[in-house]
């Protein structure tokens, strides 16, 4: 009879077994397909794909239920068969290994890195859903794989160990610089999973054995707990319209003896692996003797990893000379101005309509990030030519629905190199209410997230832990709506925003003084500065169609009452005129003042800035005039 999984891996190194996703793609069946679905439809296959891992030599078989939860089984039109699928998927595994063989319940990431998608709340239901189906079949352990951030694998150990006693194994999956999606080194993430129960504590996926090697030896022999390690075999190459991965069984073997070495207890694969690559594993630790480890918590104090210095921007940059906008609203009445740009590929009136902003004194220039949907000219490409020929500070918005992740830290590496620092992250509009409503919405980051991400690149980190050679110097803003029937509860969603890091906030646009009046006071204990929305109508039907067709908008009875049936002039000209009798208002209440500019109608918004200096009584330097 085979001893206890825990007292087995006291005195020897357990063979894992290898890919089954990408196994299973080698042998013809499609990806977008569920293969754990293939539990019901063909166990055979299954039960062959296991059976080949142990004649291998493989000691553990994972059970082929790794998206086997409600949320990923959904996408099938699966999610009433979590319970068939996990438990036919253990006594599958279960046959194959024979008794001499272990069993691991495999249950993966269900946020898969995004951290978004799904609910806290949810994650809890989904995993004790599969834990609960797992565990009544009979497992000898419990593979939790996969997981890129601390947070979720905490929740999932947690649910875990109030449902079972039995061995825990906890991967994480990281790059070789290791770092989970959420910034802990994996010191701090082995000590976190060691303290909330896990046996043992590894990694797997997403690099080859070099990655993993390379996250391996950034515990510095500090181990709290045996470790399991399956990498993928390198990475994969699409060519000829499949996938192929590079490193073979061999690299693999004498991998295996060096993780041993380290003070893995498990060794297995995970993508592209395949029968051979176990066997090559199995053949190397035949006659293994393992050393002796001694098993102890990891000081609180181990030191992360080192991240260099910022380089120094040079001495004659205008940013660097001025402070930014969060020091200079602590000082004086601050204003930001909105333009939107074009959506044709011509510049010139923006070009103009920026100088002559910077000639009112405005002290920065928002650019919209395809605002409401709508296709727009890059706000990258106009805040670097904003800030290159009339030297007025770009301020840009980045919002959540047009770029993964990937996208969404180049974007901003990109802003960091041009010296654009100042941005405004936000959501945005869906895609299917623009101009190209066939488009897709991305909104891998919640506003709250893309906040975080990118105060995480001033820490010198990238979005996947990865350290940077150098900081980013970013000044993140975050949205405000403060219309709604609760404004406790907008401002409970600002602070929310706060804590993930937002430097300072802009509103939506305000037409009631009342409303001015009262976001002051809701938000008075606020620590960070709020620039306070106005936008000035330029006719009656504008206003009718922000009030009535514009999300977050809302424009009183008396500010309707008043621009009723006004067109052109007489419309502008009421619209600034009431603009201003806000801006008196929202003066007295807030340093920052954000104005938006309508229909490209600059002068409205250069009358808005004049009018803020006369009434604070700054004297602009003739470099304004």
């Amino acid at each position: 009879m085979k001893p206890d999984l825990r007292k087995a891996l006291d005195t020897q190194v357990l063979v894992g077994d290898g890919a089954m996703g990408t196994f299973l793609y080698q042998m013809g069946f499609p990806v977008g397909i569920s293969y754990e679905e293939l539990n019901l439809v063909s166990p055979e296959v299954i039960r062959d794909v296991h059976r080949r891992y142990i004649e291998a030599g493989a000691q553990i078989l994972e059970t082929n239920t790794f998206s086997a939860n409600f949320d990923k089984l959904s996408k099938y039109g699966l999610e009433t068969q979590v319970n068939e699928i996990n438990r036919a998927g253990v006594r599958i595994a279960r046959e194959a290994a024979g008794e001499n063989g272990y069993v691991v319940g495999a249950i993966g990431s269900i946020r898969g890195g995004k951290r978004t998608n799904v609910s806290t709340t949810e994650l809890k239901k989904f995993f004790e859903q599969q834990l609960q189906a797992i565990l009544n079949e009979g497992v000898d352990g419990i593979l939790l794989e996969t997981f890129y951030d601390v947070e979720e694998l905490a929740l999932a150990l947690s649910i875990t160990r109030r449902l079972t006693d039995s061995p825990v194994i906890c991967q994480f999956a990281v790059e070789d610089v290791a770092r989970t999606l959420d910034g802990y080194t994996m010191p701090e993430a082995f000590r976190i999973m060691q303290q909330e129960g896990a046996d043992v504590i590894g990694f797997n996926c997403r690099t080859g054995p070099n990655g993993i090697m390379s996250a391996v030896k950034t515990l510095e022999g500090h181990l709290p707990a045996p470790m399991s390690i399956y990498p993928n075999a390198g990475v994969a190459d699409y060519v000829d319209g499949e996938y192929h991965y590079g490193a073979g069984p061999e690299y693999f073997g004498q991998m295996a003896v060096k993780f041993a070495d380290l003070g893995s207890r498990i060794i297995g694969g995970c993508c592209g692996t395949t029968p051979a690559h176990i066997a090559a594993i199995a053949g190397a630790l035949e006659n293994y003797t393992p050393q002796h480890f001694v098993y102890e918590p990891i000081p609180e104090q181990t030191a992360p990893l080192v991240i260099h210095e910022h380089l120094q921007q040079d001495e004659d940059s205008p940013v660097d000379r001025e402070p930014n906008l969060v020091d200079l609203v602590k000082q004086r009445h601050t204003v930001i101005v909105e333009l939107d740009p074009p959506r044709d590929l011509d510049i010139a009136k923006f070009m103009q309509g920026a100088e002559r902003l910077k000639q009112a004194g405005a002290d920065a220039l928002t650019l919209a990030d395809n605002s409401l949907a709508v296709t727009r000219m890059s706000n990258m490409a106009l805040g670097h030519l904003v800030q290159a020929e009339t030297g007025l500070r770009p301020l840009v918005h980045i919002a959540c629905r047009d770029r993964n992740l990937i996208g969404t830290q180049s974007h901003m590496m990109g802003f960091d190199a041009l010296g654009i620092n100042h941005v405004l992250a936000v959501t945005g509009d869906p895609a299917k209410f623009g101009d190209l409503p066939g488009s897709s919405s991305v909104y891998d980051l919640t506003s709250f997230e893309i906040i975080r991400m990118i105060k995480q690149l001033n820490e010198g980190i990238a979005f996947s832990g990865k350290p940077l050679k150098q900081k980013a110097k970013f000044v993140v803003g975050a949205a405000f709506n403060p219309h709604g029937k609760h404004l406790h509860k907008a401002v409970a969603r600002l602070e929310r925003k706060i804590a993930a890091g937002a430097d300072y906030i802009m509103t939506q646009p305000v037409y009631d003084p009342e409303l001015i009046r009262a976001v002051g006071e809701a938000t008075s204990h606020l620590d960070i500065p709020i620039f306070m929305g106005i936008m000035p109508l330029a006719s009656g039907r504008n206003a009718e169609y922000l009030h009535n067709e514009v999300p977050g908008i809302q424009l009183s009875d008396d500010v309707r009452g008043r621009m009723a049936g006004l067109e052109g002039e007489e419309g502008r000209a009421m619209g600034v005129q009431i603009a201003k009798e806000l801006l008196d208002v929202a003066m007295d209440h807030f340093n920052g003042i954000y104005l938006m500019t309508p229909f490209m109608l600059y002068e409205m918004s250069a009358q808005l800035i004049e009018h803020v200096w006369a009434r604070s009584g700054r004297q602009l330097s003739p470099l304004f005039r």
